[in-house]
């Protein structure tokens, strides 16, 4: 009988595979989408254009991504109390929270090229019809309010016909097909740009590939939209000080397996006595506490620590908890953030 894999040993083998496994998962499709974008892509008008626009009254600028640590925190009620009048940039994932609570972002981001699941963010117009994909809502540990999934749908298709034109969004040329039409339908302000999915310098490089067919700029997004949505504030819009909430790239020590994200593949992959074996356990010296995380979030976790390196504008983790701290980045509440920080 095999002994069971010491804790988080194969999760650590996984991190060092996964830029490959995800290139494996999502280039494939990611090209398909940008092709049959194309016609609206070579129409449409480029991130670049977002450089001219006043976006927030200063240099700062908060991201709300949509990880757990949302609900625990509320970012957007210290917003309101504050004030605070830089720019707000959500993720597609983080815009439901945003307009539920009555703020309208400056920009959203999306990136991933999902064929279904990505859609949902920004309402569904055909999910009564085609019915629930599968659990990866109701499951996971995010928003308790998208275990009503048909009622929030609802709910973002009115919220977004009544503000979608409202929203500028940086959206990905790999995008599916629905989410592109459902941002279109609505009359979204779009700005386009290509999701770097290899070094665009290596022989055969996919990302070439795709910049050469449509001439959008190409942005490291770290493999994730949080990380892709910091990069816009810092690279595009050039602000000076950036918050980040909802940036967990992990889970609360108290979280059970079955609502991580990626449960099922671990599963599939080691079974349930395995699990141990891939997720992770880290101390976060700021909150004293541990916080555990699954491969792709410690991979997005190390990309976004080199992208930092190279940072213009200072960044604030702001989320209260999870994994992403180190070097360049300051793990300070949003309140002090906003009341101090680049004031």
């Amino acid at each position: 009988m095999s002994q069971p894999r010491p804790q988080g040993e194969l999760g650590r083998q996984l991190v060092e595979r996964m830029a490959q496994m995800t290139a494996d998962r999502v280039e494939g499709m990611a090209l398909a989408n940008a092709e049959r974008n194309g016609p609206l892509v070579a129409g449409g008008q480029s991130i670049a254009a977002l450089r001219d626009m006043a976006i927030g009254a200063s240099g700062r600028a908060i991201i709300i991504a949509a990880g757990p640590s949302i609900k625990r925190r509320d970012p957007i009620k210290v917003i309101k109390e504050t004030g605070f009048e830089g720019a707000i940039i959500a993720t597609e994932s983080g815009m439901p929270y945003c307009l539920r609570n009555g703020v309208i972002p400056d920009l959203v981001v999306t990136a991933d090229p999902h064929p279904a699941r990505i859609v949902r963010w920004f309402g569904d117009p055909n999910l009564e019809k085609n019915g629930l994909e599968d659990d990866y809502f109701r499951r996971q540990d995010m928003d308790e309010a998208l275990a009503r999934e048909h009622e929030v749908n609802r709910q973002m298709l009115s919220l977004m016909d009544r503000h979608g034109k409202e929203i500028r969004l940086a959206l990905a040329t790999t995008s599916s097909n629905d989410v592109v039409d459902r941002a279109h339908g609505i009359g979204m302000q779009i700005f386009w740009w290509n999701p770097m999915l290899d070094d665009p310098n290596g022989e055969g490089s996919v990302t070439r590939k795709l910049y050469a067919s449509n001439r959008m700029p190409c942005v490291n997004a770290g493999g994730n939209v949080g990380t892709a949505a910091w990069m816009f504030a810092d690279v595009v819009l050039g602000k000076t000080h950036i918050a980040l909430t909802g940036m967990d790239f992990s889970y609360y020590g108290d979280t059970p397996y079955r609502k991580t994200q990626y449960y099922h593949e671990a599963v599939a992959l080691v079974g349930e006595d395995g699990l141990d074996s891939v997720y992770m356990h880290v101390h976060n010296p700021f909150t004293k506490s541990d916080f555990f995380t699954d491969p792709a979030y410690m991979w997005y976790r190390e990309a976004f620590l080199e992208l930092a390196k190279d940072a213009d504008g200072a960044i604030y983790n702001c989320t209260e908890g999870g994994i992403l701290f180190g070097d360049n980045i300051t793990f300070i509440p949003l309140r002090e953030f906003i009341e101090k920080a680049g004031v």
